[in-house]
């Protein structure tokens, strides 16, 4: 980019100062030639009115005075003889042999020891004299040596702070870029994720940007794999119980050779796998969501015919607990969606708000419609509650809030309903106080 920009740049001076050359170099032309051309008529009028000695007598007080720039005047008679010379002094290297006394245009007689040259236009009487006037562009040549001096110069320094200030500030530009690519060739070398790129804060600028997203884009996927970490901790302490007890219900099962006791090990052994199958499957449910996969047959849904299933569905275990359900009344809400997920997604809710609710607590459902015109739906409960530092990592898959796991689980059902609202297009949070309960809000698009 570097060189593109200084080639770009170079030939762009040049083209410029040799365009400007050649528009000053035909104006100063274009300007003797007129004067020739203005003079030769005015001497012309002259010698018709008064004749030679009249026009004599007019160049010599012109040249004397200055009133005129120096000029070349000569008069030539039929025969080709001189009648009348007018040459400013040190004209006289100009070579007047090479001049002919053709009136249709200027013709030049080169100096003989320098590179200028007499510019001469010819006019023919009408009594069959030739008066040529010529004008010397030794001056026209100066100018423009002394431009081309000027100019160069001015043209060279241009190019060189072009050139260094394209580098600098190229090598400022980039620096951001090399230190991230150290930074990644870092992380590939020692496979840390802790290094970050230094960054000069929001200034606007594209590659600041780039600087920002990508240490937050480590952020992310160091606490991914801090999460992750955590996630297989958790999972191989929830496998490991069901599996070390699948592997001793079936060993007491072979050793007794009692044919109920194994009857009764295999049903054991049963439960605890499709316990074991439940947490892969909802793992699988979760991310096919998250990644946008997850296949959704939409129909319009009546959501609060839909809460009535979920809570007819939780009848007996609220009623086991001691604990009143209730669903407030309201508008009818419509949502598009699948049924099925968004069934789940309530039921894990009300399920965890159940668990959590002490004996004569109450859970209360509502629904509704937000300014903006959102469906929405609040699941408030009077149980523990969740502790502040516990509420932001609730919707972390295999996270649980309860460390000691009196509350039997799989730490999966919040994570499932996040991803499960979200496939929706809605959103869900929770707001909880400790030893006041919870509230979770869904939002969902209204159909």
């Amino acid at each position: 980019m570097s060189l593109w920009y200084a080639a770009v740049f170079v030939v762009s001076t040049a083209a410029l100062v040799g365009i400007t050359y050649w528009l000053l170099a035909t104006s100063l032309a274009r300007r003797d030639h007129d004067i020739i051309a203005a003079t030769l008529r005015e001497y012309a009028l002259r010698y018709d009115a008064a004749g030679l000695p009249a026009l004599q007598r007019a160049v010599e007080v012109e040249q004397r005075t200055g009133r005129r720039e120096r000029l070349f005047v000569r008069v030539l008679g039929p025969g080709a003889d001189a009648l009348f010379v007018s040459m400013p002094p040190g004209w006289s290297d100009f070579d007047l042999d090479q001049l002919s006394d053709d009136d249709r245009g200027v013709v030049e007689a080169p100096a003989r020891s320098t590179s200028a040259v007499l510019e001469v236009a010819s006019a023919r009487l009408p009594d069959g004299t030739i008066l040529q006037v010529g004008k010397s562009n030794e001056i026209r040549l100066a100018l423009l040596a002394q431009f081309r001096t000027v100019v160069g110069w001015v043209s060279v320094l241009a190019m060189v702070v072009g050139v260094v200030g394209g580098l600098v500030i190229t090598r400022s530009t980039l620096r951001p870029i090399n230190e991230l690519i150290d930074v990644v060739r870092g992380i590939i070398r020692t496979g840390r994720t802790d290094a970050r790129v230094p960054s000069r804060g929001p200034s606007g600028d594209t590659v600041d940007e780039l600087v920002t997203l990508f240490n937050t884009m480590l952020d992310r996927i160091t606490g991914l794999i801090g999460a992750m970490g955590e996630s297989l901790d958790n999972v191989a302490h929830d496998l490991r119980t069901p599996m070390a007890r699948l592997r001793g219900t079936a060993e007491r099962a072979l050793q007794s050779g009692d044919p109920a006791a194994q009857r009764e090990a295999l049903s054991d052994c049963l439960e605890e796998s499709e316990r074991i199958l439940s947490m892969l499957d909802t793992l699988m449910d979760i991310s096919e969501a998250e990644t946008g996969v997850l296949r959704l047959t939409r129909e319009r849904i009546d959501l609060r015919a839909l809460l009535e299933e979920v809570v007819e569905l939780y009848e007996d275990v609220a009623e086991m607990k001691q604990v009143t359900v209730t669903i407030e009344p309201g508008d009818a809400i419509a949502v598009e969606g699948g049924r099925d997920r968004l069934r789940q997604a309530f039921a894990n809710l009300l399920d965890n708000a159940i668990k959590y609710t002490p004996g004569h607590g109450s859970v209360r459902i509502a629904g509704g419609r937000d300014p903006s015109g959102q469906a929405v739906i609040t699941i408030a409960d009077t149980g523990v509650g969740i502790a502040p530092e516990h509420l932001p990592r609730i919707w972390e898959r295999l996270y649980r809030a309860d460390p000691s796991r009196s509350e039997r689980g799989l730490g999966l059902g919040l994570s499932l309903v996040k991803a499960y609202v979200a496939a929706h297009g809605g959103t869900v949070e929770a707001v909880s106080e400790p030893g006041r309960g919870s509230v979770f809000t869904v939002r969902l698009p209204a159909a």
